[in-house]
């Protein structure tokens, strides 16, 4: 099955929210069958972060949907920004 890369960003709850806590309940927290691949804090203002994480999942119905519902849903997490959706580059041989 194909696999998607999804590019979203998610801003903090509120401005003491510690983005490495929130990136380790990205991580444990996610459906099962995803994961976050990558992620980098991104300045938002007056020192202030965002979180923007790469998350793989398959390419099937409802599995965006499914990502969103979870990560609205994990503590530490306010608003979420979808940036891209792409499919996972396969290495040739």
């Amino acid at each position: 099955m194909t696999r998607l890369v999804a590019r979203i960003k998610i801003f903090p709850a509120d401005s003491e929210t510690d983005i490495e806590n929130l990136v380790n309940n990205l991580k444990t927290n996610i459906p099962k069958g995803m994961e976050l691949r990558a992620h980098v804090k991104e300045p938002i203002a007056f020192g202030l972060n965002a979180l923007v994480g790469d998350f793989l999942l398959d390419d099937a119905e409802g599995e965006m949907e499914k990502l969103e519902d979870a990560l609205k849903g994990i503590e530490g997490a306010g608003e979420i920004q979808t940036i891209n959706i792409s499919r996972q580059s396969v290495k040739m041989k």
